[in-house]
């Protein structure tokens, strides 16, 4: 039975993968070994995007590396484009796991006219019409409200959906997270919000923003149940995740799920250096130790089916080549028209913005007069 409040991660696969209590029967060594190539590639997209950034022919990634059990294991969850998630700008692990094509996810990071928001959007905040994956958005907690909204308006349409509302640690410290926690907790709505706890808000510490034990226990301020999950073992990922959606879905109101982890890359591009500025290498170090994949393949081996070096070499390269392909394919779309900035806003276009056109277009075919007017 899943218990609300524990004062220790649940846990079901020890950092030796070794069970710690009885697997479920779910979870068959091919079920295992299909969210381990789920996690493996995760992980080979970062280090690709990773080489893109420095190629130039990206200008922003938050790396997930560390944080796959707790993405997949959630989208594992969940009933993929029947429910609703509004995610954070570390998502992209969570996204592929819901079966987003990379090829959507490579596009919007390029900026080209594959993307579906044609390069409007910050690089790395994408959105899935098809998986019911909302827009990411940079502002920390802002999805937390509307998250909130939308699950009201599933409980009063009386539909069996549920939204699923993803954030980091930092984003508890913030005060649209706990009005929308509010929201969710006075209206009984079918929501689980779900904190992917790396313990590092850029360069503050946990530690440093809160003086909460954790970050479940402030469930209880909302009147909804807080579950503490070990976030690099896949297994218990998702046997409380899969829990907390039944849950919600038999009509017992939101629910929070903390799920530490760690984040072992840096926040994002803009500060590459984590290790000299705000953190030990002792400390990633550490982490690295409990690495998630680690964990399933340790366990699968307990198991008695091995992933040979073989099998994970092969997995690894047929990620790069699928990045690769995709990145050219992508390219060869070619770069999104001065145009689209008037488009697909208005159905009618303003004066002020027809004047705004006529005169970039003017300026683009070289007929600008004195003062820079067409």
């Amino acid at each position: 039975m899943i218990q609300p409040f524990t004062p220790e991660p649940i846990r079901f696969v020890a950092e030796d993968g070794t069970p710690v209590q009885p697997l479920p029967a779910r979870f068959t060594p091919d079920l295992l070994r299909e969210l381990h190539a789920l996690m493996l590639r995760a992980r080979e997209f970062d280090r690709k995007l990773i080489t893109l950034l420095r190629q130039g022919r990206t200008t922003f990634y938050a790396q997930s590396s560390g944080m796959e059990a707790t993405q997949v294991g959630l989208a594992r969850s969940i009933r993929v484009g029947h429910d609703w998630v509004w995610p954070y700008y570390r998502d992209h692990t969570l996204g592929l796991a819901m079966g987003v094509p990379m090829a959507e996810l490579l596009s919007q990071c390029l900026g080209t006219n594959s993307d579906s928001s044609r390069g409007r959007q910050m690089p790395h905040h994408f959105a899935a019409q098809a998986q019911n994956f909302v827009s990411i958005s940079s502002s920390i907690a802002s999805q937390v409200p509307p998250a909130a909204g939308n699950a009201m308006a599933q409980k009063y349409l009386g539909v069996d959906e549920l939204t699923v509302c993803t954030f980091g640690d930092g984003a508890t410290s913030e005060g649209d997270w706990h009005a929308g926690l509010n929201m969710a907790g006075a209206a009984k709505a079918p929501a689980m919000f779900v904190c992917e706890n790396n313990q590092w808000a850029i360069s503050t510490s946990i530690r440093e923003q809160t003086a909460s034990e954790t970050i479940h226990i402030k469930a209880k301020a909302y009147g909804m149940p807080g579950y503490y999950v070990d976030g690099n073992d896949i297994v218990a990922v998702m046997e409380v995740c899969a829990y907390v959606a039944d849950q919600i879905r038999a009509g017992h109101g939101p629910a929070l799920v903390e799920c530490l982890t760690y984040r072992v890359g840096s926040h994002s591009n803009a500060d590459a250096d984590a290790e000299k500025h705000y953190r030990t290498r002792e400390e990633v170090e550490e982490w690295l130790g409990r690495d998630p994949i680690t964990r399933i393949e340790k366990l699968l081996e307990q198991l008695g089916h091995p992933v040979s070096a073989e099998e994970r070499a092969d997995l690894i390269a047929q990620t790069h080549r699928e990045v690769d392909e995709q990145v050219l394919k992508a390219e060869a779309t070619g770069q999104p028209d001065w145009r689209i900035m008037f488009e697909d806003v208005y159905a009618d276009l303003p004066g002020h913005l027809r004047d705004q056109e006529a005169f970039l277009r003017a300026e683009q075919t070289g007929q600008t007069g004195q003062g820079g007017r067409a």
